[in-house]
């Protein structure tokens, strides 16, 4: 796969932030969390997955959970103050973010948004997530992650 930037990684590039690309094969389709992990040969409990929701209020909310988890919504809207979160529908992410599902970071989006990231990364150093396209991920610490995205940490699955 040629290497191009995306706008992910130019942002990170930007900042001066350090960070690992990994590119994947996607003829098979198989894009999901943890053939993704798999593909790239890495242990599932690093990699990520970036889901968009939107509040009862229509805030854009942008939480960051492995991909072995699940979003508990509850959770979610507890941790931003919301009285209910749900998923923005597939259809409306490009134009929300600028990135396609499968392939969306939560660096490097249209607007800036508020970037929420599960509590089950303060054990871990670093995290792999998109970097903006289908078959790409970033690994970066999850200190640089937590700076230029902005982030808070909380209970969400």
């Amino acid at each position: 796969m040629k290497n191009v930037k995306t706008n992910a990684m130019r942002q990170l590039d930007a900042k001066k932030v350090k960070y690992e690309v990994y590119t994947y094969d996607t003829e098979d389709g198989m894009i999901d969390g943890i053939s993704v992990a798999q593909k790239c040969h890495q242990d599932v409990k690093l990699v990520y997955k970036t889901l968009v929701t939107r509040s009862a209020s229509k805030k854009i909310y942008v939480f960051v959970v492995n991909v072995a988890d699940e979003l508990d919504l509850k959770k979610c809207a507890k941790a931003v103050h919301e009285k209910s979160i749900e998923m923005v529908h597939v259809n409306e992410l490009l134009g929300l973010t600028g990135y396609i599902r499968g392939g969306c970071s939560p660096i490097g989006m249209k607007k800036k948004y508020p970037v929420i990231l599960s509590d089950t990364a303060s054990s871990m150093d670093s995290i792999i997530f998109s970097g903006g396209k289908i078959g790409c991920q970033i690994h970066c610490s999850v200190d640089d992650f937590m700076k230029i995205t902005q982030a808070s940490m909380a209970l969400i699955v």
